[in-house]
């Protein structure tokens, strides 16, 4: 019996909580997100060691998402042809030192390149394990893409909480030396559960290209405008309750962990509602708590209600972007990989790129009108939401 079969006929009956292979890719998604996490407060380090100014750091950072989405589509077309092992194994060996590699360089220009390949490597990484996660909905047949994606929460915060500590503490060169062991002992508990799924049979023999049907798209809509708000909430969000809601210094960062922390909590349960629900349910009740939420946010009087407002939106937008990648790794006719980097791809393109712009019309306009508008992009997911239901169809025909 080989793997495929062995796989299949396990499908048949569904499995217990927490298998190895649900283990191994929740331990991948915590490492991503921890390094992700790690980095962000290690750029006014950055910043200072390199002697540029804030001008600069923006075009870095935006080498960071041009990296990102240079290499997803990359990723995605190499798990169509070896399979979401293979290409996570490789892609999490290659990121786990590149935060010391960062920290190392010497000068901007290969700083750019370390910041290339560290937003690189943390995208490819993701739409590989998006992709393994899928193939562990398949095989276990219940829902674990929301649990993942908390697991990146968690990551996310432990690499931030920690980060600016170990470095006042420690230093910035023993910071990052123990950021990367950990990454590898995460990347070496997990490598030996890692679900071994194998190539789809035609992608050996087919040339990799877009997909030329609208259903990817339109999916990949569906991650895009479900992103958009998470990287509106993430950069503006302090601003605003400071400059227009007249909010302390120490008030106005609780709208963003208002935020995170609803979303990450919601995260863990979101795999229960969606079982208990199904996806196109549960993507329709969380869209419109989301649109309740954040027009709340735009429309409040004061910070306090800003912030509850944030807090009901992050329960909200907690299980859009895990469903889409779902429906997006379970498309009839497409390789999980390929719908999987198109999905990603969208929906990074939104936390990297939509901020930018939205601070470009905030001078114009102010946040208060920015965060009451933002929710149109949510009547476009509900007016897409029914192709939610290919998220169910790998556990229902697995």
């Amino acid at each position: 019996m080989d793997q495929r079969t062995q796989t299949a006929s396990e499908g048949l009956v569904r499995q217990g909580y927490m298998s190895k292979n649900r283990l191994a890719v929740s331990l991948l998604f915590l490492m991503n997100g921890f390094v992700t996490g790690s980095w962000a407060p290690k750029i006014p380090e950055f910043k200072d060691r390199l002697g540029i100014g804030e001008s600069v750091l923006g075009l870095l950072i935006l080498v960071f998402g041009i990296g990102s989405l240079v290499l997803m589509p990359i990723a995605g077309g190499f798990i169509a042809r070896a399979g979401s092992q293979k290409v996570v194994k490789v892609t999490a060996i290659i990121l786990s030192p590149l935060l010391l590699v960062l920290t190392l360089a010497p000068n901007v220009w290969t700083a750019a390149i370390g910041m290339f390949l560290l937003g690189g490597f943390v995208g490819a990484m993701d739409v590989a394990m998006n992709a393994n996660a899928v193939e562990v909905e398949k095989s276990m047949r219940r829902a674990i893409m929301s649990s993942c994606h908390a697991y990146w929460s968690l990551g996310g915060l432990i690499g931030a909480g920690i980060g600016g500590f170990l470095m006042a503490r420690v230093g910035v060169l023993p910071h990052v030396l123990v950021v990367t062991v950990l990454s590898l002992v995460f990347l070496a508990v997990a490598w030996p559960m890692i679900l071994a799924d194998r190539p789809h049979s035609a992608a050996n023999k087919e040339k990799l290209r877009l997909p030329l049907t609208p259903l990817p798209w339109l999916i990949g809509i569906m991650a895009l405008f479900s992103m958009v708000p998470e990287g509106a909430v993430l950069d503006w969000g302090a601003l605003y309750l400071r400059n227009e809601l007249g909010a302390s210094v120490e008030l106005s960062g609780f709208g963003f962990a208002a935020f995170s922390a609803t979303m990450a909590t919601m995260r863990f349960a979101g795999d229960h509602v969606r079982d208990l629900l199904g996806a196109k349910r549960t993507l329709r009740l969380c869209t419109v708590t989301a649109l309740v939420g954040m027009v709340f946010a735009g429309l409040a009087p004061n910070a306090v209600v800003a912030i509850l407002g944030f807090a009901l939106a992050g329960i909200g937008i907690s299980n859009m972007v895990p469903i889409a990648f779902s429906a997006a790794g379970n498309m009839p006719g497409l390789q999980p990989g390929i719908g999987l980097a198109v999905a990603t791809t969208m929906g990074y393109s939104g936390m990297l790129f939509a901020p930018s712009l939205i601070g470009f019309i905030a001078e114009h306009s102010g946040f208060a009108i920015i965060f009451t508008c933002i929710p149109v992009l949510f009547i476009v997911v509900l007016l897409l939401s029914h192709h939610a239901v290919h998220a169910d169809h790998g556990r229902e025909h697995s």
